[in-house]
């Protein structure tokens, strides 16, 4: 190589003869011509550049980061063991079962206002009783078990205007009266929890050994019902007042018992967010069959980079072929989760590293530390973030849990890996209420949009109400609107305005001791109907606006009225269905809360002075 060409100095060379800038953190490519291709290439043919741009940037610079290189972990595992309803007795919680078809279950709505409901699963039943029969070699009885446990149509009148005002219902009686077993009647005397009810209880039996064989095909109906739809057996964890769920769990954790409670959970998914612990709880007591001690887990592992779509790479002349595209991102100055997300990946995407840990479902973990050994051979010893006071907002944590109430105590740095459902099947919404504010009237309505049919499907709540008023009307004779009188004035006096029947009102009332607390209490509008000498209360048809009025004594029904915001809430209830880890499938009814659409206005008015129309 000719001499020109070598360099003998090159620190001369390289280091600036007067003060100036020596190193940038951002590089861009300068056009010389109108066209940027060739710039944004950033072509590089000289060795020399390619070291004056690292000296530039910085990456000659040491700073004494080690990589992490090796890792160990210690931990104590233990699984949730118990399980109770708020108000109700605790039991043993099974991590085969997924934890919402045990928290989300209600019993079935099996009457209404005296009438029943669900007349599917009724027939489905005495099909399956039927078929029981059948099998058994028991056949003959059947007759009798049809006429005991028959379907009657009902007789048109004020009392089962639930049903004799929809074709549909009256039909679907009509095609069950005298041909189908009502399989419901006879689950739930099976199923009575007082005394001990047989099969063949009221059955002319031929032998002793047909009532055994028929008391035994009672069990087995007893358990094949079991086995299709969860059913409570005790205490449901659903809360009526704030339409809400609310439950706890247990585990066995260093010799004591450590209580998670849900007092808000009505989304659909259960998950660690929805927990607290609550240190104030003492426990459940004792279940002897169910006490498993912590589980001390100590792995090592090799960390790995954390890398995501859209990760900038640290060297400056490598090329980022990924999806994500940050420079397209466009958040408002408000808007602190996209600011803080875009910044987690433009700035601190490549301090994160992944250690993998296995857990089995229904598991709390707690790390109680982690040994790092870096590149430089050095080794670490590493407590969990978040440690300190839980009241602290400066405490970093993530997917950690909240301790319930003010007090300053010791941050829960667990991670409950709950045994949730996979994504699960949803049917059409059996019941659908719209709890909404209208401030006009001041007071909350609960607009009935879908109300339970007693087919087992859910109709329409306007139009139910349309066919039960005019069912009202068509019995009483009266006409679809009263006839005017011919006044002489220009105007009138109208007493109130009308409200749809699917509009329960929700009036607010003082807390009993209290001038200052307010909640919501279920009250009902009356049906005027011309010629109705005892106009009567309007019900609600759905089950979560009838605690209270079904099963006993009429009793109140309040709301909190924290629970209806401005925006108002959805409820629906429906069916769910989910299959476990073990591939068994779980069936139970269930209810979802969403927020509402705004407020509504319902144009209930009283004491009003209306133009009177004129006709020619």
């Amino acid at each position: 190589m000719k001499g020109q060409y070598v360099v003998t100095d090159v620190e001369a060379v390289v280091q600036p003869t007067r003060p100036t800038i020596v190193m940038w953190n951002r590089l861009e490519g300068r056009p010389r011509t109108a066209e940027f291709d060739r710039a944004l290439k950033a072509e590089v043919r000289d060795a020399l550049w390619m070291l004056t741009r690292q000296w530039q940037t910085g990456e000659y610079q040491g700073e004494d980061a080690g990589w992490p290189v090796f890792a160990k972990i210690h931990m104590h595992t233990t699984p949730l063991t118990k399980y109770r309803p708020e108000g109700g007795a605790p039991e043993a919680l099974s991590i085969g079962t997924p934890l919402e078809a045990k928290v989300e279950q209600l019993p079935i709505q099996w009457s209404a206002s005296g009438q029943k409901m669900h007349l599917d699963v009724r027939a489905q039943v005495g099909r399956q009783w039927r078929r029981m029969l059948s099998a058994a070699g028991l056949g003959a009885y059947e007759a009798q078990f049809r006429e005991k446990y028959r379907f009657e149509v009902p007789t048109a009148d004020a009392a089962s205007a639930p049903v004799s005002a929809h074709r549909g219902a009256v039909q679907q009686y009509t095609a069950l009266a005298g041909r189908c077993i009502d399989g419901g009647e006879l689950y739930l005397y099976l199923a009575g929890q007082s005394g001990a009810p047989r099969a063949s209880d009221g059955i002319t039996t031929g032998s002793a050994t047909d009532k055994a064989a028929l008391d035994e095909l009672g069990d087995e109906l007893v358990a094949w019902f079991a086995s299709i739809y969860r059913v409570p057996a005790a205490q449901p964890a659903w809360k009526p007042s704030s339409l809400e769920y609310a439950f706890a769990c247990s585990v066995q954790k260093k010799g004591a018992e450590k209580v998670l409670t849900a007092d808000e959970y009505a989304h659909g998914h259960l998950d660690w967010y929805a927990f607290d612990h609550d240190p104030g709880e003492p426990g459940f007591g004792s279940l002897p069959a169910l006490l498993p001690a912590e589980d001390p887990v100590t792995r090592s592992f090799i960390p790995t980079p954390v890398a995501f779509e859209g990760m900038p790479d640290t060297r400056w002349w490598a090329l980022e072929d990924r999806k994500t595209d940050f420079g397209d991102v466009r958040p408002s100055t408000t808007d602190l989760a996209q600011l803080l997300l875009i910044e987690f990946g433009l700035v601190y995407a490549n301090d994160w590293f992944l250690v993998p840990f296995r857990l089995p479902a229904g598991t709390l973990a707690e790390v109680e530390g982690m040994a790092v050994t870096n590149s430089f051979g050095e080794r670490f010893w590493l407590k969990a973030a978040g440690k300190g006071d839980d009241q602290s907002w400066h405490r970093w944590n993530m997917y950690t849990l909240s301790v319930k109430g003010d007090d300053p105590v010791q941050a829960d740095t667990s991670l409950l890996l709950p045994p949730c459902t996979a994504p699960s099947q949803e049917g059409r919404p059996l019941e659908d209420v719209h709890l909404v504010r209208d401030e006009m009237a001041n007071m909350v309505w609960a607009i009935e949009a879908v109300i339970p049919g007693v087919t087992g499907q859910g109709q329409s709540g306007s139009e139910a109400a349309e066919e039960t008023a005019k069912y009202h009307r068509d019995r009483l004779g009266a006409p679809e609107q009263a006839a005017a009188e011919d006044y002489a004035a220009a105007i009138s006096y109208r007493a109130m305005t009308s409200v749809p029947e699917h509009w329960i009102p929700f009036v607010p009332v003082h807390v009993p001791g209290s001038n200052r607390e307010v909640q919501l209490q279920r009250s009902r509008m009356l049906r005027t109907i011309a010629g109705d000498p005892e106009p009567a209360p309007i019900e609600p048809r759905t089950g979560l606006l009838r605690p209270g009025l079904d099963g006993g004594p009429v009793a109140k029904f309040f709301v909190h009225e924290e629970e209806v915001p401005r925006a108002g809430i959805r409820v629906t209830k429906s069916f769910q269905r989910t299959r476990a880890t073990n591939g068994e499938a779980h069936v139970w009814l269930g209810v979802r809360k969403q927020v509402g659409r705004g407020e509504r206005s319902s144009g209930l008015s009283f004491d009003d002075i209306v133009d009177v129309e004129k006709t020619e």
